[in-house]
């Protein structure tokens, strides 16, 4: 297996056994070790094949899986797009939805689908650009150089006719910068996802569990020029699906791990950051399912938000578990003692990394005593409503539009701005009684949590949290995409003139944002991001890439089997069965199979398997992610992690932490003789 850090840096080398960890980029796979664990040599071919058959969602991963612009991803990740469709009196999350044709395929109007075209390495770059500055000044001359880098390359790929959409990639902790060049679809639209009863069959108390008999799947479509987009290198399906045991890869966008983080900084999440976070998703979960059980159409507006906010608890739950084993913070302790010592010992490598760890440790106390008043105002946990967040983003775009390019906020420079347009031109569903349940708990959590006499909270609640948040959503005309596009063109004089409520209260709360920002950009992040590189260039001097970095939403490449875990003793099988669906359905949510399910049961094979578990190692982004065998053929879809996989934010342990994902022989069964979805089929078929 692949050693601990401890133990790579005592040998200085790599030794010859391998586990199945790691999230590894495409421009540095670990080929050694899949053919040492393996016996299997991956070809180029087949690396550029699935790196451009792999499609990054707004939110998730997914796969081309035709030639024509289909996408094979998760229900969960086009929740947002079945909302955005549905109503107070209709729900697409409860009936599901099939396109009768292509014309009829429903728009999804913030989501994008990315496909990464070229790497190209700018560390070089960065590194002439910030040397020799002080933290601070190199952390703002970094943001203005990775902008202009960004900026080029977009201009120069338009020049040659095949425009790409540039971002920059932090890896190893600053200690590599690179641009990633994607070809974008921003037409994304439904064709087919299955009613939420079956995809997320056992809701809450099923979710992050194995067994599992969840049909998480869903089928979108990528458009240009009005047309399905032609995809020729796509993905095939093999309905049969893997063995036990088998090695099986898989290709997606890992949101973020944190397993390079000092000490120190996982201290600030376990102590500050994850307990603030969950006493206030809590408290909303609560106000969230009281507010669903006052009629049915409150239920359905509520169940999307529902939904991602107890995922969201669970996992921030278990993290903070994680954080909590002593065992584990001492191993990270014992590597990073061993590393210190090591640069210690050489005194070249000591002069040019010196102590970052202390840095860490003095920006982490600025880092705590700022945490309230930034997640509150800077952060916008204080004006929880998605009104608000049109209002901050037209408020703040006006102002950062005026000035140069590098030298704007960096989610506002000129690459960025085509995204920004195109979800506030999105005609999502804003519910008012919603929006004013969420800004009024907001706006009582920040006078609770930052005190009633802070003077941003005076400035704000002259009137009741209630009264304000109600004021502010009955005067606001910012649930209309035409308004927020004339706001969006017409800039500041167009703001001042509108006199909308939501839009005065963002200006009046932007300069206690930007000022907590600022702070928090020049005493935590530049010193952290400074001592990280050069924690960076220590790890490489005794490693080099031999280890992979932290996950970011970048593309990249595990391999596994598929294997069941024990717990407690018992054996716990790699794969599910449709039969037992039936038995553990109580006819009650979350435990209630769809009408069309139960009519269809005596015509279903009960032995096909439904879903699967495997050692891959991922985490959250990885949704929808292809699980794929070494013919670069799709032998399962990812969805979920075991209840272990969890603490895989910080380290990865072999021994119980599992992947899970949706077996394509239930693809199968569920599309040929429940939905009867023939052309689907014909389609996923012609490879």
């Amino acid at each position: 297996m692949l050693r601990t850090l401890s133990a790579l840096i005592a040998c200085c080398a790599m030794l010859p056994a391998w586990s199945d960890e790691g999230m590894w980029t495409f421009q540095n796979p670990p080929l050694a070790a899949i053919k040492a664990a393996y016996g299997v040599e991956l070809t180029q071919d087949w690396l550029d094949r699935v790196r451009t058959a792999t499609v990054r969602l707004s939110n998730c991963t997914a796969s081309f899986v035709s030639a024509d612009g289909l996408i094979l991803t998760n229900h969960h990740c086009a929740e947002a797009c079945l909302a955005e469709h549905s109503s107070k009196t209709e729900s697409l999350l409860e009936r599901g939805f099939a396109a009768e044709d292509r014309p009829h395929e429903l728009k999804c109007g913030t989501q994008v689908a990315d496909v990464l075209m070229q790497m190209e390495d700018v560390t070089a770059k960065v590194s002439a650009a910030t040397h020799g500055l002080d933290d601070r000044k190199a952390n703002e001359v970094r943001k203005k150089t990775l902008t202009e880098l960004e900026q080029a390359c977009e201009d120069a790929s338009r020049s040659h006719g095949t425009p790409l959409k540039c971002e920059s990639v932090d890896l190893y902790e600053g200690g590599q910068y690179f641009l990633y060049k994607y070809r974008r679809y921003d037409d994304v639209r439904l064709a087919f996802a299955p009613e939420e009863d079956i995809a997320a069959f056992g809701g809450d108390p099923d979710n992050f569990q194995f067994p599992r008999w969840d049909l998480d799947f869903s089928l979108l479509r990528a458009y240009e020029g009005g047309r399905p987009a032609r995809t020729p290198n796509h993905l095939r399906i093999n309905f049969t699906g893997p063995a036990a045991g088998q090695l099986v890869f898989i290709s997606g966008h890992p949101g973020s791990t944190d397993r390079q983080l000092t000490v120190a900084q996982l201290e600030t999440q376990r102590d500050i950051d994850l307990p603030q976070i969950l006493l206030r998703a809590a408290e909303l979960r609560g106000r969230y399912i009281q507010f669903g059980k006052t009629s049915a159409e409150a239920a359905r507006i509520v169940q999307e938000p529902l939904n991602t906010l107890e995922n969201g608890i669970k996992v921030r739950r278990k993290l903070l578990d994680a954080l909590h084993d002593d065992r584990q913070l001492a191993r990270k302790r014992r590597e990073e003692a061993v590393l210190r010592a090591r640069i210690k010992a050489d005194p070249q490598l000591a002069r040019s990394v010196g102590d970052p760890w202390r840095s860490i440790e003095a920006a982490q106390r600025v880092d705590r005593a700022i945490a309230l008043p930034y997640q509150f105002l800077e952060g916008g946990a204080g004006f929880n409503s998605r009104l608000f967040r049109y209002a901050r983003v037209l408020v703040r775009a006006a102002a950062e539009r005026a000035k140069p390019n590098g030298e704007r906020l960096r989610e506002y420079t000129d690459a960025a701005l085509p995204r920004i347009e195109q979800q506030l031109k999105a005609p999502v569903p804003v519910y008012p009684e919603l929006e004013s349940l969420t800004l009024s708990f907001g706006l009582e959590r920040m006078r609770e949590w930052l005190g009633p006499d802070a003077p941003v909270v005076r400035s704000i609640l002259q009137e009741s949290p209630d009264e304000l948040a109600t004021r502010l959503i009955a005067g606001t005309k910012l649930a209309d995409p035409e308004v927020r596009m004339k706001l969006w063109q017409g800039g500041a004089q167009a703001l001042a003139a509108a006199h909308d409520p939501m839009i005065e209260l963002a200006q009046r709360i932007d300069p206690d944002a930007r000022a907590v920002r600022h702070r928090y950009e020049d005493e935590v992040e530049a010193p952290v991001q400074a001592a990280s590189e050069r924690i960076a260039r220590a790890r490489f001097a005794v490693l080099g890439t031999s280890v992979y970095p932290d996950a970011n939403f970048t593309l990249r490449l595990n391999f596994g089997s598929v294997k069941g875990w024990e717990e407690n003793g018992v054996p716990v099988e790699p794969f599910t069965h449709l039969a037992r669906l039936y038995e553990r359905a109580t006819g009650h949510e979350p435990f209630k199979v769809p009408e069309r399910w139960l009519a269809a049961k005596a015509q279903l094979d009960p032995a096909t398997r439904f879903n699967l578990s495997t050692t891959n190692d991922i985490v959250g982004g990885n949704s929808g992610s292809p699980l794929i065998d070494a013919h670069g053929d799709i032998v399962g879809l990812a969805f979920d992690g075991n209840i272990h996989s969890i603490a895989g934010s910080y380290w990865f342990n072999p021994a119980d932490n599992r992947a899970v994902a949706v077996d394509p022989a239930i693809l199968l069964e569920a599309l040929s003789k429940v939905y009867r979805a023939g052309t689907i089929l014909e389609e996923l078929k012609a490879n």
